[in-house]
């Protein structure tokens, strides 16, 4: 059976993808960050804006698809997603009237994002019941999406058309080694850079 092929993804890799993305991504004005996975952080850095007063806050959701977790069966993994952590029982209020930018690190099946969008999309329909109707749709929030990487395969879900949706880049169907999911950080750069070098010659 022949090796999974590893890409290894450094923390410049993810620095300079979000760098060079966060341009793009000013355009929707995001004033708050939904973080899935790791990146968030760097946004925080690259979106600030002097005619904002503070910085964007970050929020965190856990959502597990592939992650063994007690009571899943076999079945469940990779098929089913999970929540493991929300916004907190008034998500919806939290939500309302914002511009909010959901953050991944990686496009593969696109069953979490649906989920994500999907279930912050009904908290702030249920808030939004709440008002006046002549209020609601300057109410209604606006999200955004962001990966770090998008593999290039079949996607299982999809994100509503009318979502802006952003990629870091563009990747073939490989595994990826996240710098954050590493024990021995300097053992994955190094790694990292060997295989960077082989494809260097490789291309010359």
């Amino acid at each position: 059976m022949a090796d999974v092929e590893h890409n290894r993804v450094t923390y410049n890799d993810v620095h300079n993808l979000i760098r060079r993305s966060a341009e793009k991504i000013a355009e929707f004005k995001p004033d708050m960050l939904i973080a899935i996975g790791a990146p968030d952080r760097l946004f925080r850095t690259f979106l600030k804006n002097p005619t904002r007063k503070g910085n964007i806050p970050i929020h965190a959701i856990g959502l597990s698809l592939y992650e063994s977790l007690p009571g899943l069966t076999e079945e469940q993994i990779g098929a089913q997603v999970i929540r493991t952590q929300w916004l907190g029982p008034e998500s919806g209020a939290l939500l309302i009237g914002r511009r909010a930018l959901i953050v991944d690190e990686v496009d593969d099946s696109r069953k979490t994002l649906h989920y994500a969008v999907t279930e912050l999309q009904q908290d702030v329909e249920r808030e939004l019941a709440k008002l006046p109707e002549a209020e609601r749709e300057a109410k209604r929030t606006k999200f955004a999406v962001f990966v770090v990487h998008n593999k290039l395969k079949p996607k299982l879900a999809q994100i509503p058309a009318d979502i802006p949706y952003y990629a870091g880049e563009e990747i073939e169907d490989v595994w990826l080694d996240y710098p954050w999911e590493a024990q021995d950080i300097e053992e994955h750069d190094r790694l990292a850079e060997e295989a960077k070098a082989k494809k260097r010659q490789a291309q010359s």
